[in-house]
Parts: structure tokens; C-alpha cells; sequence
């Protein structure tokens, strides 16, 4: 199946690593031109050059704090200038899960922490999508999809649950203003994901346990394991690429303001 993705271009916020890169990638891929934009440019500039070698497009790394409006304004400009013009936009910046102190018990939150995830997740994709609105109005075409997480589902993370579920709110109410402009807006949850930080995640629990990271995985996607999912392995973050091309592209016209889970079939309740 053709995408119709061959010289559009992209912008992916979080592109440097993670499930961004992956999605960065698999826009390459399918022939699109992409801007990767992160703080780091150090993660920024090698992982530009391991796309653009792989694919062959225009891959462009541009620093960019979230938090900053200014900032951002700034680098949508810049980025649908250097492209020749925005099509698409990924908003995929934020740490995992959120910050270790914003996550606990509600005694233990930290409300600076809190507030700080909120502003580089939720906040961050509102001034993105803010910034990337008007360039897209002009191609008379384009797609967002915003990046959120399978814990907005589940109870207990008071940051990355909750923070998740304020990207479903945004995703909906944008798809509702936009839609005129033939934009379309979605929202993806993935769950537990493999990217280049899952294998120092399972050997730091495999030397807490006493076992091999091999055993940890084995046991946390095993049959009816509460860590795992209905097909019994881990979610890759290219999987999640695929995905986010399907909603980016020709062929997701009906799909607006949705949400889709894309962690494996996760948990037992259903959403209808």
C-alpha cells in the first residue's frame, strides 16, 4: 500500500531518540523529508545522520526546548522554511513515564516536577501544534499526531497517566477546529516499547532479581503476566512508526480525533 507519503514533509518534536526516532525513521522511509527536534544536539546530530544514510531524504536535526514558546515559534518557521513548506507534525517530547519524583504516592509528589512534565508533554504539544496550525492551513493538507501512553488508561501514575490523558482532550478539541483546513489530528498510546533504552532498563532489574534480562522480558510478556499483553511480547518502536505513517498519510482521511492503543492489547477492560 502506498502511504502518499514520498516528499511530504515532517516534523517529529523528540526525534532524537525513543519512540520519536523510531517514528522519524519510518516517515523517512516512506520518502518524506523530516525535521528531528530535541534539547540534545549531540543525540540530534547522530541520529539525523543514521536516517539521512539509511533513506536517503533530508533529515535535519534543530535544538528545541518545548517549555519556550518563543523558542518554538521560532523553529516551526524555521524548520517549514528549510523543508519548503510542513505537512506533517509528530509531538513526541517527553521523558517516559514522567519525572521519578512526580509519579508516587500523592504525599511524595514533587509539585515542580509535576507542573514541569505537564509543561514539556501536554503544554509543549499545544504550542507546537500551535506553531506547525497555520503552516499546514497552507498546504491545504495535513496530519498531527500526538504521541501519549497506554498508562492514561490506568490508575496510579499521578504524572504520566494523567498528563496522557490531557493529550486525548487536545487531540479531540483540535481535531474539531482543524478539520475544515483538511488537517487531521490523532492520538497513539503506546504501551511498554522497545527503543535503545530497553536493554539497560531489563539489565538493571535482571541484576536486582538475580536473573538474565532475557528471564525479565521472558516473565514480563508470558501468558496472563500483569506486565505483558494479549500477544505475549514487547511492542517495537518501529511498530509505532508503522502506525503514525497510517495516520500521517493519503489513506487516514476517516480518522480524526481518535485514539488508538498500540501496546500489544493490554489489561482486560473495554472501550467502546
Amino acid at each position: 500500500m502506498d502511504f502518499g507519503l514520498n516528499g511530504k514533509r515532517a516534523f517529529v518534536g523528540g526525534g532524537g531518540r525513543g519512540i520519536g526516532k523510531a517514528i522519524a525513521l519510518e516517515l523517512a522511509r516512506e520518502g518524506a523529508d523530516v525535521v528531528i527536534a530535541s534539547r540534545s544536539r549531540e543525540q540530534l546530530e547522530q541520529s539525523a545522520q543514521e536516517i539521512a544514510e539509511e533513506t536517503g531524504r533530508l533529515i535535519i536535526p534543530m535544538v528545541l526546548d518545548v517549555t519556550q514558546r518563543e523558542q518554538v515559534d521560532r523553529v516551526m518557521a524555521e524548520a517549514a522554511e528549510r523543508l519548503n513548506g510542513l505537512h506533517i507534525l509528530v509531538n513526541s517530547a517527553s521523558l517516559p513515564g514522567g519525572s521519578p519524583n512526580a509519579v508516587g504516592p500523592i504525599e511524595t509528589v514533587d509539585d515542580e516536577a509535576l507542573l514541569s512534565d505537564f509543561d514539556v508533554k501536554y503544554v509543549g504539544a499545544l504550542r507546537c501544534s500551535r506553531a506547525a496550525i497555520p503552516h499546514l492551513k497552507e498546504q491545504g493538507w495535513g496530519r498531527i499526531v500526538n504521541i501519549s501512553g497506554g498508562n492514561g488508561r490506568t490508575a496510579g501514575n499521578l504524572s504520566g497517566g494523567a498528563r496522557n490523558v490531557s493529550m486525548v482532550h487536545l487531540t479531540k478539541t483540535l481535531s474539531n477546529q482543524v478539520g475544515r483546513f483538511g488537517i487531521t489530528v490523532n492520538c497513539i498510546h503506546p504501551g511498554t516499547t522497545r527503543t535503545e533504552r530497553t536493554p539497560g532498563m531489563l539489565e538493571a532489574r535482571a541484576a536486582q532479581l538475580g536473573v538474565t534480562a532475557a528471564e525479565v522480558e521472558a516473565q514480563d510478556f508470558a501468558p496472563d503476566s500483569p506486565r505483558g499483553n494479549a500477544i505475549c511480547r514487547m511492542v517495537d518502536g518501529s511498530e509505532i512508526g508503522y502506525l503514525t505513517c497510517y495516520l500521517a498519510s493519503d489513506k487516514a482521511w476517516a480518522v480524526t480525533g481518535e485514539v488508538i492503543a498500540a501496546g500489544g492489547g493490554t489489561g482486560t477492560a473495554v472501550y467502546y
